[in-house]
């Protein structure tokens, strides 16, 4: 059995902004006061702008960060292959902006090592620091779209990319999305997936696992890769294929 405690996969997609910012030396930095085993991978996809040889030279420096590479699969083949291959008794998937500061783990972390759950997922508030309106409104249509065609009525924010898993847990729901998805297939262009995080967690409430949601401190990092326009098309289509697959009964 794996010694490794904590598990961070961070999904990049062409991120040379943001680890010329010193995000990973944070990551690490954090991982290091924990004292507890650890590792940090990094699913790369098919990045074009350095942020592997960025990321192949930090790994020189500090051994417990492991680089996988892949296709251009979309965000969620990538954290899917992060997870998958993650050792940690707990593993916690997390954006490389850290809009959701890594520090805010230890919100999360209690109720799983707690044993009264098994998931544990971040929480942003109905505010959202520093989001535009045109975000904010969106966002919360999307919340009564979700829940009026999916369910999941019990959890308010779906979509943040901050969430923690058992190892258990990781195994059986993102080896199931993985079979759900084909294994995964390369894509153009940027895939922000709005659906993934909502099928992640059905699948979690379908197969009996506890879902912890916690309010967690976030704050609105502006990107090049969100349209409001195409991103809410693409959220409907994406909430419409859910529900498609739960009437024909896919996620059993």
């Amino acid at each position: 059995m794996s010694d490794i405690y904590l598990s961070v996969v961070i999904p990049c997609y062409d991120e040379m902004a943001n680890l010329q910012k010193g995000v990973l030396d944070k990551v690490v930095h954090f991982l290091e006061r924990k004292h507890v085993p650890y590792e940090v991978i990094i699913a790369d996809d098919g990045s074009k702008d350095g942020s592997t040889v960025f990321i192949e030279h930090f790994i020189k420096e500090n051994p417990h960060v492991i680089l996988i590479k892949n296709p251009h699969y979309g965000k969620a083949g990538a954290v899917t292959t992060g997870m998958l291959a993650a050792k940690g008794k707990y593993r916690l998937f997390t954006d490389m902006d850290q809009a959701t500061p890594i520090e805010e783990m230890d919100k999360l972390l209690p109720y799983l090592e707690s044993k009264e759950y098994d998931i544990a997922i971040g929480s942003r508030s109905t505010e959202r620091k520093g989001a535009p309106a045109v975000r904010l409104f969106i966002s919360r249509s999307a919340i009564v779209l979700r829940k009026y065609l999916i369910g999941i009525r019990e959890i308010t924010d779906t979509q943040c990319g901050f969430k923690l898993f058992t190892g258990t847990a990781t195994e059986d729901i993102f080896g199931r999305y993985k079979k759900l998805k084909h294994g995964f297939g390369k894509i153009k262009g940027t895939a922000i997936t709005f659906g993934s995080d909502i099928e992640l967690l059905y699948l979690a409430r379908k197969h009996g696992y506890k879902v912890k949601e916690v309010p967690i401190e976030w704050l609105h990092v502006e990107t090049r890769r969100v349209n409001p326009v195409r991103d809410s098309i693409q959220g409907v289509l994406d909430l419409l294929r859910i529900k498609r697959n739960i009437l024909m009964g896919k996620y059993k």
